[in-house]
């Protein structure tokens, strides 16, 4: 190997550039100005570096570029989203499976570009650039970014012009440096001259990776939860990890005998309940509102504000079923939530960061909607933002709904912020039960969007009246005050249906908690968003629900259920006949009253834990209860006819 340094007015040009960048990145960041003359030094050294290594030896060059870009290159997208103290968490067998991970990417490469230093170049820049998609969606939403995210890229982007990007001084400074290593690669000449030989090599260096990241990585399991995903198994293993992960197998014990064995403990029962109402056994129009990022965050720690944020909600008690329910997501991916209310079924059982509208879908999926729609409801679907969000345009009709209303059905001169609002929506709902025949029964879901994060920008269209007494969060005082428009708009819709004469039940509950600003939790509960206990940690799952009737109905409070059984005890309320699975669904609540992609609660030991750690009738009923769900999903051939009925014509 040669070195040596070489002229090139051209550099000044690119110095200049450099130092540009380097200059933007200060404004943004704030990063220790001395860096930026060392930054400016080293890229000008580099660029004028001329280096000759000997075509004889292409392997060990390889594997000395590879192996320390490797190293470089995983170090540099965990020092990109981590800070300092989860830095040095990860093991050290960890370590290696993410540089092997990486190194994968590296030979992948190589593959296309027979070039030692561009595949660096390209391969760098690949992981470098998953690295900061994550670092934004994490400042975001306080998730990573999951496998399951690239196809929700969409509905990402739809919402991204609400989101502030920020730029650390540790992002900066992996930009930097990522700009000097890219430069100082790219200046090195190294080829293969038998191109078959080096193909073939490669293939079997890959294989090499895959099978020992496979095999060492079978106990591990994947993490989303805030940034365990990153500090504990490292990011890049972690998005592989969840690959390996959306690819569901059978639970243990599964076969058709165990599905005939449920089959025989429910086709002989009395499906049928009794009215819970005086409606003289009219069937009640029904209407499910669930709201977005409407939550309750007193159930995380004390929280005074200056006034009231959510009085009408805390009034409703006369013919109210009310309490609080488990969300098995935190922050985002509102179409699980859904999914749970509307099937009954559970995230406890699919792969972490799993979006079952966009991966699991089936053509025929038994539902509430199926469900009403097999006893002669009008099933309505109404959603103020766009029908391409997570699949809903695809996912509502083959779930059965007769009618969908997207953002263009609805009137867009009075938003809240940029977001339609609740009141807009409920008004909807209002004019669509106007509408309705006079022997037409129905139903209507509606998700909201006014309430949708983030939370830091500031908008002429919206005053801030609700805050946080004592020290002040931004964001927080922001979603309090929009949590006052929708407990003013359910105000609305609730004494509006008080009036009329037909039966009507409204079921409403959020989707998930808001991702706030972290120093919030911190003040809240004393930890933040790691270290907790479970309790602590399905606190930040728990969002309220209540189930009200403009008729007399059973009042209940209900201190913790999750959103799976909340369809179920629609039905129970409305008087209608439950399927077999509700009914299924309505006796495992007597065993396991929550659960969500968390754990569950557990009756025979008082507390949350997880599902692994279940044992006795607890156990039992949680392996029947993954049975069914995924007899449902992903069992077309066997698929239960008396649990998973679809629409009967």
């Amino acid at each position: 190997m040669r070195l040596r340094l070489e002229y090139n007015k051209k550099n000044y040009i690119y110095l200049a550039a450099a130092l540009l960048i380097g200059v933007l990145l200060y404004l943004a960041s704030g990063y220790r100005i001395w860096v930026l003359p060392l930054f400016g030094g080293l890229y000008y050294l580099i660029r004028s570096l001329k280096i000759t290594l000997s075509d004889k030896l292409p392997w060990v060059w390889t594997i000395v570029l590879f192996w320390g870009g490797s190293v470089f290159t995983a170090f540099c997208v965990q020092y990109l989203i981590l800070d300092s103290e989860h830095f040095s968490k990860m093991s050290n067998t960890k370590w290696i499976l993410n540089i092997l991970c990486v190194l994968a990417g590296y030979l992948l490469t190589l593959l296309i570009t027979n070039h030692v230093g561009r595949s660096c170049a390209v391969a760098h820049i690949f992981f470098a650039f998953f690295g900061i998609v994550d670092y934004f969606v994490y400042m975001f939403r306080q998730n990573e970014f999951s496998f399951s995210d690239l196809r929700a890229i969409g509905t990402g982007l739809s919402v991204a012009g609400n989101y502030r990007f920020e730029i650390t001084a540790h992002c900066a400074y992996v930009l930097m440096i990522s700009i000097l290593y890219v430069t100082f690669v790219l200046r090195l000449e190294v080829r293969f001259k038998e191109r078959l030989h080096m193909s073939i090599v490669t293939v079997l260096l890959i294989a090499i990776c895959c099978l020992y990241v496979v095999y060492d990585s079978d106990g591990i399991s994947t993490e989303t939860w805030e940034q365990k995903g990153t500090y504990k198994n490292g990011y890049i293993l972690n998005f592989v990890l969840q690959i390996r992960d959306s690819f569901v197998s059978a639970p243990d014990g599964y076969s058709d005998e165990a599905v005939s064995e449920l089959e025989d403990m429910y086709s002989d029962e009395d499906m049928g309940t009794e009215a819970a109402s005086d409606s003289e056994d009219e069937t009640p129009t029904v209407i499910v509102i669930m709201n977005e990022s409407f939550s309750d965050l007193s159930v995380i720690g004390e929280l005074n504000t200056n006034l009231p944020v959510t009085p009408f909600y805390a009034s409703l008690k006369e013919n109210t079923i009310k309490g609080y329910a488990l969300s098995s997501v935190f922050g985002a991916k509102t179409p699980n939530s859904e999914w749970e209310f509307l099937t009954g079924n559970s995230m406890a059982f699919l792969p972490s960061g799993s979006v079952v509208y966009q991966q699991y879908i089936n053509s025929e999926p038994t539902s509430l909607v199926s469900t009403l729609k097999n006893v002669g409801y009008t099933c309505v679907a109404m959603h103020p933002y766009y029908a391409s969000g997570w699949s809903r345009s695809t996912v509502y009709p083959r779930l059965g709904f007769d009618e969908m209303y997207f953002i263009d059905d609805f009137d867009q001169t009075d938003l809240i912020r940029k977001y339609v609002s609740d009141q807009t929506l409920y008004e909807g709902i209002v004019k669509r039960y106007e509408n309705s025949d006079d022997d037409e029964d129905l139903f209507i879901f509606a998700v909201t969007m006014q309430n949708h994060g983030g939370y830091t920008t500031t908008y002429d269209n919206f005053e801030e009246k609700y805050y946080k007494t004592g020290t002040s969060y931004t964001d927080l005082n922001q979603y309090l005050s929009l949590l006052h428009e929708s407990d003013e708009a359910l105000e609305y819709l609730i004494t509006y249906f008080e009036e009329v004469d037909d039966p009507v039940i409204v079921v409403f509950f959020g989707d998930h908690q808001p991702s706030l600003n972290s120093s919030f939790y911190r003040m809240m509960n004393g930890k933040g968003l790691s270290g907790l206990t479970k309790t602590e940690l399905e606190a930040l799952y728990t969002v309220p629900f209540f189930i009200w009737t403009n008729y007399d109905s059973e009042e209940e409070t209900v201190e913790i259920t999750s959103l799976n059984y909340l369809s179920t005890m629609l039905l129970e309320q409305a008087g209608i006949e439950l399927p077999a699975y509700n009914q299924f669904l309505s006796d495992l609540m007597d065993v396991v009253p929550a659960i969500n992609s968390r754990g569950y609660y557990s009756l025979s030991k008082g507390t949350y834990i997880d599902i692994d750690d279940a044992s006795g009738e607890e156990a039992a009923w949680l392996w029947y209860y993954e049975i069914l769900q995924y007899n449902s999903m992903f069992d077309d051939k066997n698929k239960s006819s008396l649990f998973f009925p679809y629409i009967i014509d």
